[in-house]
């Protein structure tokens, strides 16, 4: 049996079709863990979901923004975006079956020692704490209330937690450190406007896993979104597996059980 982790699909199946063939996958004995944002960018979004689907008794999926964001538009809440490639999704025949499934995955797993999220967790929380809090979203989305969040998940504010934090306020804080998070203080005031390697907007920020006191220094944590890290993180600890397929980079792979990446060029969705 084999654990392999794997990096934003974003719609690319070709290319995840390709690593499962390479690792030699076994739907009887191996599982895949996926990072989240398997949709929107790429060609094959209303297949990926599917083949995902079709695969969810050995797969582990976090929810990603773009995940999170096709559950709004498909609310009704939020209009699709000029870029987003959503639309086969939203008139599939077999689109309720599949989109209930999303509802109903975490926003962070944990299992033998490793703790999977979609951007990362902030300095000042625990694994625990991140599990916690992602149970509050978790909560919501399998609630009446659902819709009204995702009407409410959208914005860069509160920047900064609080226990004290209530309500749609809170969901969307715990929403964007644990989904949108790239760089933050050590406070954990997020920055959302850098998305590069480096802050752009000016504020004394550094990437979330970066900072030396950070209560998850000691776990292990595999973690995507990041595309323009290509991967590139500060130790063996934090795993970065968006290495950017869409964008034309590459598809990565990770066997938690052996640490061998398994990586596959990419453009335009497909195997390059």
């Amino acid at each position: 049996m084999a654990t392999y982790a794997v990096g934003d699909i974003q719609g690319c199946l070709k290319p995840l079709k390709h690593l499962l063939e390479q690792v030699r996958f076994n739907p009887d004995r191996d599982r895949l863990w996926s990072v989240g944002d398997i949709v929107n960018r790429g060609p094959k979004c209303l297949k990926t979901l599917r083949f995902l689907y079709d695969m969810r008794d050995n797969l582990e999926l976090v929810l990603g923004n773009h995940d999170l964001h096709l559950l709004a538009v498909a609310a009704g809440v939020r209009p699709p975006g000029r870029s987003d490639t959503l639309d086969k999704i939203l008139a599939a025949p077999d689109r309720d079956a599949m989109l209930n499934w999303l509802l109903h995955r975490p926003l962070v797993h944990y299992e033998n020692g490793y703790t999977m999220v979609h951007a990362g967790i902030p300095p000042q929380w625990s694994v625990e704490d991140a599990l916690a809090r992602s149970l509050e979203v978790e909560t919501v989305l399998q609630s009446p209330d659902c819709t009204e969040f995702f009407r409410q998940m959208y914005g860069n504010e509160p920047a900064i937690w609080s226990d004290d934090l209530t309500g749609m306020p809170r969901l969307r804080a715990i929403t964007n450190y644990l989904t949108r998070m790239r760089f933050c203080t050590k406070e954990g005031e997020l920055d959302l406007i850098s998305k590069g390697p480096v802050p752009t907007s000016g504020k004394k920020v550094t990437a979330w896993f970066s900072h030396a006191h950070r209560k998850t220094a000691n776990d292990r944590i595999l973690f995507g979104h990041w595309a323009s890290l290509e991967g590139k993180t500060e130790g063996p600890n934090v795993i970065g597996l968006d290495t950017g397929c869409v964008w034309g980079g590459s598809l990565s792979m990770y066997c938690l059980e052996t640490g061998e990446w398994t990586r596959c060029r990419c453009r335009d969705g497909r195997v390059a």
